[in-house]
This record gives C-alpha cells, sequence and structure tokens, in this order.
C-alpha cells in the first residue's frame, strides 16, 4: 500500500512538472509573439530573447541532470535542440534582419510534445 501510494506521487508530481514546463513555455510564446510584433530591436525582443536563453538554460541543466527520468537519448535530443534555441536567440538578438519565426515555431513544437 505504501509503495502504491509513493508512486502516484512520483506521477503526480511527473505531471505537475510537464505543467509548468508548458506554462514557461507558453510565457516565451507570448513574449516571442510581441517580439515580432515589435522588431527584433525593441525592448520587448530583449526581454522574449533574455527570458528564453534563461529558460532554455535552465531546462538543458535539468535535462543533463542523472535524476532526470527521461530516457537517454530523448534527453540528449532535447539538450539539442536547447542549444540551437540559445544559438538562435543569439543570432536574433545581434541581427535585426532575423526574425522570431524559427524560435517560435520550435518552442511551440516542444510545448505541445508536452501535453
Amino acid at each position: 500500500m505504501y509503495k502504491f501510494s509513493y508512486a502516484e506521487i512520483l506521477d503526480d508530481s511527473g505531471g505537475e512538472s510537464r505543467a509548468r514546463e508548458q506554462m514557461a513555455l507558453d510565457h516565451a510564446l507570448e513574449l516571442l509573439h510581441v517580439a515580432e510584433i515589435r522588431g527584433s530591436g525593441s525592448p520587448e525582443a530583449a526581454e522574449a530573447l533574455g527570458y528564453v536563453n534563461k529558460l532554455w538554460n535552465f531546462m538543458i541543466r535539468d535535462l543533463a541532470s542523472p535524476q532526470n527520468g527521461l530516457g537517454q537519448e530523448l534527453r540528449r535530443d532535447l539538450i539539442s535542440v536547447g542549444l540551437w534555441i540559445i544559438r538562435e536567440a543569439e543570432n536574433v538578438l545581434v541581427d535585426p534582419s532575423r526574425n522570431f519565426a524559427a524560435l517560435i515555431e520550435v518552442n511551440q513544437t516542444i510545448r505541445d510534445g508536452l501535453k
């Protein structure tokens, strides 16, 4: 009985973690959409790209942790995606001719995968 209850808690914890990750990605997407409208040189763009950078740095650290419950191959793939997102965010920040479309698309795909 005790082990069964503990397993339920672990399952709930994973669901809650996914929900928090989904909310964080939702917020990133909201910021990116505003930044896309305002333009890459706007304060909104700097805010959105800074948030995306912090979010993915945090997620990469979590994915790299041995305590992360995801499979090794999936973790490796998500880390690779996260590193691309960080690089792309930096590219958009320094090159005003770039847009936010790829960042929005990839973050949206990851967010949708959490559902």
